[in-house]
């Protein structure tokens, strides 16, 4: 069902940057994360939200041809605040306005990308909770930001009881650091990447483990980085080591890892 009549956006317009390709590695996590799949093929008629599109639709169209790979049948909605970025349905995924309150949509899977990041810390909360409930039961919602050309990525999964894991992820050859992706955390996070506060501690020692996996560089960064996260993981930081070989770096760790104090 949608947005009755005359009822309006909750949200403010943002600036609405995009680009071609540029979710690519949130979109992977999202075809393989075995949580995600298993709430897309178990709906009977999934529909996925692209939240805050932006100023054109390529990413959401990207999203659906790579969400169609797990679950065929699955509609895609992208919506936007501003009323001038809605365009025309195409590629079977239609497009509207709508915010937090979803246009009355009650999807499986709501993506809202660099959407949070341009608004107050202190908004977040009562954004993720408008979102949440509006989903279909056992839904999810992925709010995440990245740098301009998607190289650098941050995101939140949550479900109805709120945050469940943080995942960053980076380009293996254009990232120095793990900590480098700092600029790119999450609004929920990016003002507690200080002393004291448990994000800090995790990027720390992310980058404790990528210097002691240096001697595997000549190998490449991404097997440095197999050896790395397998280091996190000895350490006693629950993380999972990918059995398949991944072509991003990725670190994905509980929420109560890196929850704000």
């Amino acid at each position: 069902m949608g947005r009755s009549a005359g009822s309006t956006p909750v949200g403010t317009i943002t600036r609405g940057t995009t680009g071609i390709n540029r979710l690519r590695r949130s979109d992977r996590w999202l075809t393989h994360n075995p949580l995600v799949r298993r709430v897309l093929t178990d709906a009977p008629d999934p529909l996925v939200v692209d939240l805050g599109y932006g100023a054109r639709p390529d990413t959401t169209l990207e999203l659906a041809r790579r969400l169609r790979t797990v679950a065929e049948d699955l509609r895609v909605t992208g919506l936007e605040i501003d009323p001038a970025r809605v365009v025309p349905s195409t590629e079977n995924v239609t497009f509207a306005r709508g915010g937090f309150e979803l246009a009355g949509l009650r999807p499986n899977l709501v993506r809202a990308f660099n959407v949070l990041r341009q608004y107050p810390e202190d908004a977040v909360p009562d954004a993720w909770a408008r979102i949440l409930s509006g989903l279909a039961p056992g839904g999810l919602l992925i709010d995440g930001t990245c740098d301009e050309l998607g190289r650098r990525c941050a995101w939140v999964l949550l479900d109805a009881s709120g945050p469940i894991s943080l995942t960053i992820a980076w380009d293996p050859f254009t990232v120095d650091t793990p900590s480098d992706i700092a600029e790119r955390l999450p609004k929920a996070l990016i003002h507690r990447n200080v002393p004291g506060e448990k994000i800090h501690a995790l990027l720390n020692a992310a980058d404790r483990a990528w210097s002691t996996a240096a001697p595997l560089a000549p190998f490449g960064p991404r097997v440095r980085w197999r050896a790395a996260l397998k280091h996190l993981a000895d350490s006693g930081i629950e993380t999972p080591v990918p059995r398949r070989r991944m072509r991003d770096n990725i670190l994905t760790v509980p929420w109560d890892v890196v929850r704000p104090l």
